[in-house]
């Protein structure tokens, strides 16, 4: 019986915060893949070994975790005053789908190092040593992001002391500025930055209760509850709720409903095929707690707790897209986020999640009584694990 042999496409197995993905450039894939389609999804799902009813992608790259099933395609930019695009795919672990619907923070830091070393940008701009400012078109949901890459001898600068929790080691810091980072016509909710018009909603939730939650697009769309409202105390660490069947239905349960009233879905059984997008959050006041590492924080190291849900389960730090959220939440006064922090203005705030602590900073102005967001910064850092080719079977895709 004959055999359809494997293919090679070149990619490059990275590191971006606290994620890891596939980058492939676009001209590199295969034809039928370099569109989007059926094609592309297929080949992104061989690649990271989905669907796995198993739930391990042991036969693909992927590491079984939401910030572990990604991949991202870069290409030279076809948008004016850009120099990079960069799309985005959320792959589902145990089903057979590839989300498209929003943005991977934590990656964003590695779209510049990537389009650098892959050529995509004019030698003649890379310095000799200094910072190479680059801006970059995130296609999933039409928003610019700019971002500082480190050059050390005319290379891309990977190590470095810079430190980041949720990350073992130390890296070179890539900062990031996320512009204008609120929703568009085209996101699904409308152009508001708070969809329902309200900065916190009556949320009621079948077999739950109403729930007060503030509903924000910016950076991607998020839905933030208090956690004393669902019977937490903003201190608990993954296995306190992955472990828990019935918290992760109560969780999905408070998603669908939540992107049903944001106007993300139109039926609440959308939910289902929509799992990177809407993200749902818990918040409550500083508080001492051991982190995932076993290092113990203490209440006047943050100004706010916040657990954040991703794609099912409870995240193991936290997503950048959310940290922009919490960040611009932070900054408005009357949101959930804003009181949970100690209702005070602010322009930056530094949050407690499961391993540790992170700064975002966000800057918020009311016009016409409309809150606007013109940007969000972070830093995070980025690190090439393996460059080279994956190889799917030629009859995948």
């Amino acid at each position: 019986m004959p055999h359809v042999a494997q293919i090679k496409v070149p990619a490059t197995y990275v590191r971006g915060g606290t994620s890891k993905g596939v980058f492939f450039c676009l001209q590199e894939l295969p034809p039928s893949a370099q569109v989007a389609g059926a094609a592309r999804d297929a080949l992104l799902m061989r690649v990271i070994g989905s669907p796995d009813p198993y739930g391990k992608q042991i036969d693909g790259m992927g590491g079984a975790t939401s910030s572990t099933s990604k991949t991202v395609i870069i290409s030279k930019s076809s948008q004016p005053d850009h120099d990079i695009d960069y799309l985005f795919g959320q792959v589902s672990i145990d089903k057979a789908f590839v989300d498209w619907s929003g943005n991977c923070g934590n990656l964003s830091a590695a779209v510049g190092p990537i389009a650098i070393s892959k050529g995509l940008v004019d030698a003649s701009r890379i310095p000799q040593n200094g910072i190479l400012t680059l801006r970059i078109w995130q296609a999933n949901i039409g928003k610019s992001i700019i971002t500082h890459v480190p050059i050390t001898n005319g290379e891309v600068q990977e190590t470095g002391d810079f430190e980041l929790d949720g990350v073992t080691f130390p890296a070179a810091e890539v900062k990031l500025e996320f512009i204008d980072p609120a929703a568009d016509e085209d996101d699904g909710a409308g152009s508001s930055m708070f969809p329902t018009g309200n900065l916190v909603d009556d949320l009621e939730v079948p077999g739950i209760g109403t729930l007060k939650a503030t509903m924000i697009n910016a950076g991607i769309p998020t839905i933030f509850v208090n956690a004393e409202a669902i019977g937490y105390t903003g201190t608990e660490l993954q296995e306190a709720i992955n472990s828990d069947p019935k918290a992760l239905a109560m969780f999905e349960s408070i998603r669908a409903h939540g992107a049903l009233r944001m106007g993300l879905i139109s039926h609440i059984d959308e939910a289902a095929k929509r799992q990177h997008t809407p993200k749902v959050a818990f918040v409550a006041p500083p508080a001492a707690y051991t982190t995932s590492s076993g290092k113990l924080l203490n209440a006047g190291d943050c100004e706010l707790l916040v657990r954040a849900m991703s794609m099912g389960k409870l995240h193991h730090a936290m997503m950048g897209t959310a940290a922009v959220a919490i960040g611009t939440a932070a900054a408005i006064p009357g949101t959930l986020v804003n009181t949970a922090a100690g209702a005070k203005a602010r322009n930056e705030v530094r949050f407690g999640h499961p391993s540790g602590t992170l700064c975002v900073g966000a800057e918020a102005t009311q016009e016409n009584g409309e809150w606007k967001v013109t940007k969000a910064i972070m830093s995070r850092s980025a690190r090439v694990l393996m460059e080279g080719w994956v190889r799917v079977p030629g009859d995948s895709f």
